[in-house]
């Protein structure tokens, strides 16, 4: 079968993750790569094209475009691919703010053809599967309220790139850039948020972007969801109770190239409302591999195949998380004053 060939703009350290995720997919092959970066480009072996110019890579013969670029210019190189007809696989978030996102939607109304997909990588983690499926089965009823947390200890870690503390570029600090994926989550599993309050905060870094962000949500249906995103966060978490009529479903941990979140673990507990006293049985499963980058692109792949819609990741997905996001930010009247929020749902 003949491969479908992909480009890759964004050339860093989830370019190259992407990268070797296709490599062990028979269905793709990379043919060129784009970053401003000369020295990420060096990271690229065997017969590849390399670009400084995203619209240079464009003029190549593509199938698919891999967008991993700043959130600043994420939006225009994904409408620009979408306009040549490709199919486009963007990572989160869509943008800087929720505009972007909604240029992109107008763009890709107009190429139907053209498959959009958004990397929420999270929604394939197996502890994540597993537990949307056990929870859709209805055995333990429905969700009453959930509680995440998602925190590191600094805005940026590792071997980031300090754009992600410049507002210009990344329209948002950890809430936009991490604690999105706990976002996205929440509405994967509890459907839309109607109602929200919170407290943004840039007391501790300093920079123009938030530090903390801690948010009370809660739905048409009644589930109520807290959420605390941090950078502050000295000892690394990922963790979120999901309690329901008959028991509680817990994620702990996430499973990531740092191995700083622990050990991935989904938690269930089943509650006998006679016999339990708060104390119920429960069923720990660890999980000690993450498939998710993998079984994602495998998706994405599948949907251009079979010309299937995106069903998870889809341009709608990332509009309404986005949105979330955003609510979360303008509920704080401090912090919607002083940095010119806009309300979402205008």
């Amino acid at each position: 079968m003949k491969k479908l060939k992909v480009g890759i703009a964004g050339y860093g350290v989830v370019g190259k993750r992407r990268h070797a995720c296709i490599l062990r997919n028979p269905h793709l092959e990379v043919v060129a790569v784009c970053d401003k970066n000369l020295e990420a480009l060096r990271g690229a072996n065997g017969d590849i094209r390399f670009y400084t110019d995203y619209k240079k890579l464009l003029n190549e013969n593509l199938d698919i475009l891999l967008v991993c670029l700043t959130n600043d210019i994420a939006p225009e190189v994904t409408i620009a691919g979408l306009e040549r007809g490709l199919h486009v696989f963007c990572e989160k978030p869509p943008g800087r703010n929720v505009q972007d996102i909604k240029n992109v939607v107008e763009v890709e109304k107009r190429h139907p053809k053209s498959k959009l997909m958004y990397g929420f990588n999270h929604r394939y983690h197996d502890s994540v599967m597993d537990a949307l499926k056990l929870i859709h089965s209805g055995v333990l009823g429905a969700i009453i309220n959930m509680r995440g947390v998602y925190g590191k200890s600094k805005l940026i870690t590792f071997n980031q790139s300090d754009w992600r503390t410049k507002r210009d570029l990344a329209g948002g600090g950890v809430l936009l850039d991490q604690g999105i994926h706990m976002v996205d989550l929440m509405r994967l599993f509890a459907g839309e948020f109607t109602q929200v309050k919170s407290f943004v905060s840039n007391s501790h870094w300093g920079f123009s972007v938030e530090d903390n962000a801690y948010a009370l949500m809660r739905t048409d249906k009644g589930v109520v969801a807290m959420l605390n995103s941090s950078a502050t966060q000295w000892r690394h978490r990922f963790n979120l109770d999901i309690n329901l009529e008959h028991g509680s479903v817990i994620l702990g941990g996430i499973l990531s190239g740092t191995k700083s979140y622990g050990a991935e673990t989904l938690t269930v507990a089943t509650v006998d409302h006679v016999n339990d006293s708060g104390d119920p049985k429960e069923q720990v499963t660890r999980y000690n591999s993450d498939n998710s980058w993998e079984a994602e692109i495998a998706r994405f792949t599948e949907c251009i195949l079979k010309d299937e819609p995106v069903d998870s990741g889809s341009s709608k997905d990332a509009l309404m998380t986005m949105k979330l996001v955003y609510k979360i930010y303008y509920a704080d009247p401090i912090w919607r004053e002083v940095h010119s929020i806009e309300n979402p749902e205008e």
